[in-house]
């Protein structure tokens, strides 16, 4: 060694080098070779799917390092537009949104990482990434050469690109691939205008050597829409596809090149009202081995799933919000814990691997503990109209007939539309929203008392009674916006008139409801005087978990339970947790990480939105350390189509 540095000496004073540095970092295509080279060398990556935004930051670490010991050389994420700004040039970067973070620290951990930069993801999340102020201009063309849109995205991944140009490969960063866009194949516009706008994008702010792409779905109608010339196409498909035929489409936009399934589904995800997706083990077992087989380049899509924590979810059409869990049945589950599935595949990495790798030694990060923290009292505080001074502090908005979410910036929620019957209606009478206008439930009071519900598709039209003058109020929640197919323009609350026997309503009082600041700011407590509010009204409910004294550990990781209870929000310390929705399940517990738990006093904010237990049995949720995901077990997601999401 001390030799070969005294010629590196020489040669430098004989100017026969240029400097002492080290060698250049390179990443690119061979398409001689039909693979990747990494600084030179041939190099092609087993990958596995982690949402930074889905999983706590206190928890990043323990994913990443568990990825890392299954064998896996590089991890994918997707960068979601709406998480970083959620208002028009206010952007946070900070915390769970801390990307930059996230991605140091896959790289200190010794992963790679493909970085799917959007401006659409989809990924299950709420309007597939994009922020919902978009919709500010009703005629906006989403995914397309739209101006507006392009003035929107330009302004956005000018503040975002940047971020990530030192974090790329040659630059001595993690990142080896960038994708431009999502599927945009699966889209109605077909707009290659618009994906030859984001390539001259992102070239301009991350220069001419990272290596961009697209991913779409095995069939070649996708492919043909998604794919332009300057970005490398990959495909994506799930266990049990024919592998010599997917990767015949990928060969027909890219007749060289590596191989690259860039979704490949170890699981599936959920919807509200179905069963939860299960995909067998063997069978992903089987596929990855064939795909391997191939010489391929993979991803799977998820290797950790997450949590939909907030309002985060999005929903798919026929609308079919999607839970709070992102579980999806992969390796990792939504809690972080080891699976069988999670060794079965390390097992196929060591099998395609032996001859030139070695999995990491030492042991895998375990699962970390669970605690079942038992019952926990709740008692009622008051209702959303009780509390609307609070709910509401920015005031109403009045119109003469209802604004959409939208076009009151309220982007996520709830809103409380209010108007007063024009009659008297002694005998039921039919309340209806014009063509289906409901975005996406509402619960109807009239003078406090409880109506009904209408939902989005569902329940387009109750009956109600109530006398001339008196108070009619629809609290309007929003179940996260369509984040995949055409229908991605999801506006949200009331979107046509409502009419009560054919007569349209008129003169209405809008509430946006900033929920999540009352109770951060402990401004929700027990009304005084006399509550008149009913206990199938929308209400708050509140207790506190005391972490036990005198067991080693605590606190730790637990679910929480909500026996008896049909579907509202929960809050602890402040945390939105999430929906819970029991009533209709598949999932029953909602997970909650430790790092938002403290040894003292934890305090629990409940909005039930239908009916809590409270007037007829135990006032109480539950502390448990086993999640419930499927409320009708034995169905499994093989009977599903991988990419049937419309």
């Amino acid at each position: 060694m001390t030799r070969y540095f005294g010629v590196l000496l020489v040669l430098f004073a004989c100017g026969q080098i240029d400097s002492l540095e080290a060698p250049a970092r390179t990443f690119a295509i061979d398409y001689e070779h039909n693979c990747f080279r990494k600084d030179g060398m041939q190099f092609r990556y087993i990958s596995g799917s982690i949402h930074y935004s889905r999983i706590p930051r206190f928890y990043w670490k323990d994913r990443l390092v568990k990825m890392k010991m299954a064998g896996l050389d590089a991890i994918y994420t997707y960068v979601p537009w709406n998480f970083h700004e959620q208002k028009p040039g206010v952007y946070n970067f900070s915390g769970d949104h801390d990307i930059v973070s996230f991605l140091q620290l896959a790289n200190e951990i010794g992963l790679l990482v493909i970085l799917r930069a959007g401006p659409y993801i989809c990924a299950e999340w709420d309007m597939g990434g994009l922020p919902a102020w978009l919709l500010a201009k009703k005629s906006i063309v989403l995914r397309s050469s739209d101006p507006d849109y392009l003035q929107a995205v330009d302004s956005w991944m000018g503040v975002f690109l940047p971020k990530i140009k030192p974090l790329l490969y040659q630059n001595g960063g993690p990142i080896i691939t960038v994708q431009v866009e999502n599927e945009f194949g699966s889209y109605y516009t077909c707009d290659y205008n618009y994906l030859r706008h984001l390539l001259k994008l992102f070239r301009y702010y991350l220069g001419n050597d990272v290596v961009l792409f697209t991913t779409d779905g095995s069939g070649l109608p996708y492919v043909k829409c998604g794919s332009i010339q300057g970005l490398y196409t990959t495909v994506d498909f799930g266990p049990g596809t024919n592998v010599t035929a997917a990767f015949l489409v990928q060969r027909y936009s890219e007749p060289k090149g590596p191989l690259i399934n860039s979704e490949f589904y170890t699981g599936w995800l959920d919807h509200w009202g179905s069963p939860h997706s299960v995909v067998s083990t063997d069978r992903v077992v089987n596929t990855l081995t064939e795909i391997l087989a191939h010489g391929a380049n993979v991803n799977m899509y998820m290797f950790i799933g997450g949590t939909n924590f907030g309002y985060w979810n999005g929903a798919n059409t026929p609308y079919a919000p999607q839970p709070t869990s992102y579980d999806y049945d992969a390796p990792l589950s939504e809690a972080g814990d080891l699976t069988d599935k999670y060794f079965a595949i390390r097992d196929v990495i060591k099998k395609i691997y032996f001859q030139y790798k070695q999995i990491p030694e030492g042991p895998v990060p375990p699962t970390t503990p669970k605690f079942a923290y038992g019952e926990i009292n709740l008692e009622k505080v008051n209702s959303v109209l009780e509390a609307l001074d609070v709910l509401a502090p920015y005031g109403s908005i009045k119109s003469a007939y209802p604004l959409t979410f939208d076009e009151i910036k309220q982007y996520f929620g709830f809103v409380l539309y209010r108007t007063k019957l024009p009659e008297t209606y002694s005998d039921p009478a039919l309340l209806t929203t014009f063509i289906n206008g409901i975005r996406d439930r509402a619960y109807v009071a009239v003078n406090g008392v409880t109506q009904g519900i209408l939902e989005r598709d569902k329940v387009m039209s109750i009956n109600i009674t109530g006398i001339e003058g008196s108070q009619l109020d629809l609290l309007v929640e929003s179940m996260g916006r369509v984040n995949f197919g055409r229908f991605n323009n999801d506006f949200k609350g009331l979107l046509t008139n409502v009419t009560i026997k054919g007569r349209t309503l008129a003169n209405w009082t809008m509430y946006p409801l900033d929920i999540d600041t009352a109770v951060i700011n402990g401004l929700l407590s027990k009304t005084s005087g006399l509550n008149t509010c009913n206990f199938t009204a929308p209400t708050f409910y509140k207790g506190e978990l005391i972490i036990p004294s005198g067991i080693p550990d605590l606190p730790q990781d637990t679910f929480i339970k909500f026996t008896g209870w049909a579907k509202g929000q929960i809050w602890i310390n402040g945390f939105n947790l999430g929906r819970y929705w029991p009533a209709r399940g598949p999932q029953v517990t909602l997970y909650v990480p430790v790092h938002i738990l403290t040894t003292q006093a934890n305090n629990i904010t409940v909005l039930e939105l239908e009916g809590s237990p409270c007037d007829t049995g135990k006032c109480v949720v539950e502390f448990v350390d086993k999640p419930i995901l499927n409320k009708n077990p034995g169905r499994f997601v093989e009977e599903f189509t991988f990419d049937n999401r419309e």
